[in-house]
């Protein structure tokens, strides 16, 4: 039997959704990832968002995400949105918030706007973790935050401020995107061995105390134009180096979000997802 899916994007990051009942007959999930998110051979996206029955009581739906290298990521901000937006489609929810239970425990949405098949979402990604034990890092345990930590990459040396955010998220700040060869850095970092899970690398441009601008390279995806997880990892990034206030825009290649958080509390994201496409995979 054909596999019912649709395609949902956040500012470009592309999810594919599909219901878990229509996957009972895969044996492998990271494989048919890898086969559907192939971007020559399969429908092509920067991930599945598998949504179904809850795992938790609190929550009204669970989420599964899988990277396109067949990984399962603890988190996505874009995927998870693309999968609320998808129950919202789909008419399987209709409330004005919404509970998912995720690998990195339960996140709350809350539906803001709607235009036909294009969702603004205000959502809480949790309590960040700033240290090492918590992104994981292998560094100095004592640290109780890993601020312009010396990294080594062969005769290279960046000044590292890691965090947290339902996944490990490393940024390097810069004046310009064009004065290092970022994406060659971004996937010689994601398995640089102080990552034990392997991490997001996220670029920062500091351009005011409510704006900064990222390149992001994600684990599991490699270069992409938005990352919900990856703008909350840069704004937190900035806002503990006292480079911004605690409530910013965040502009990707892809578009642009709002991250918001006070000390002790959740980090809060508020950005799109829209309608891609509906569709079949023949299985």
């Amino acid at each position: 039997m054909p596999i019912n899916f649709i395609k949902f994007h956040g500012l470009g990051n592309d999810y594919i959704v599909i219901e878990s009942d229509q996957l009972a007959g895969i044996s492998d999930l990271g494989d048919f990832a890898k086969r559907i998110c192939n971007r020559h051979y399969g429908a092509g996206s920067d991930g599945i968002a598998i949504v179904g029955e809850p795992a938790q009581s609190e929550a009204d739906f669970n989420v599964r995400i899988f990277n396109p290298d067949g990984s399962e990521a603890n988190l996505s901000g874009n995927g998870t949105r693309c999968a609320v937006a998808y129950l919202y489609y789909q008419s399987l929810w209709n409330k004005d918030t919404l509970v998912l239970s995720t690998r990195s425990g339960l996140k709350r949405y809350s539906l803001l706007n709607r235009e036909g098949g294009k969702f603004l979402f205000e959502s809480d990604l949790g309590v960040p973790g700033f240290t090492p034990a918590s992104i994981p890092m292998d560094v100095d345990p004592s640290l109780s935050k890993v601020i312009g930590y010396p990294l080594q990459l062969g005769s290279e040396t960046f000044s590292v401020t890691a965090v947290q955010v339902g996944n490990p998220v490393a940024c390097i700040f810069v004046n310009d995107f064009d004065e290092l060869d970022w994406r060659r850095i971004g996937k010689a970092l994601e398995y640089h061995p102080l990552f034990p899970e392997r991490a997001n690398i996220v670029f920062v441009r500091v351009d005011d105390r409510q704006k900064i601008e990222l390149r992001i390279w994600e684990r599991g995806v490699g270069e992409t134009t938005a990352s919900g997880s990856c703008s909350c990892g840069g704004a937190l990034a900035s806002m503990i180096n006292e480079k911004t206030d605690h409530e910013v825009r965040v502009v990707t290649e892809g578009g642009e979000v709002k991250v918001k958080w006070e000390a002790g509390n959740e980090v809060v994201i508020t950005g799109t997802a829209e309608l891609v496409y509906a569709g079949q995979w023949p299985e």
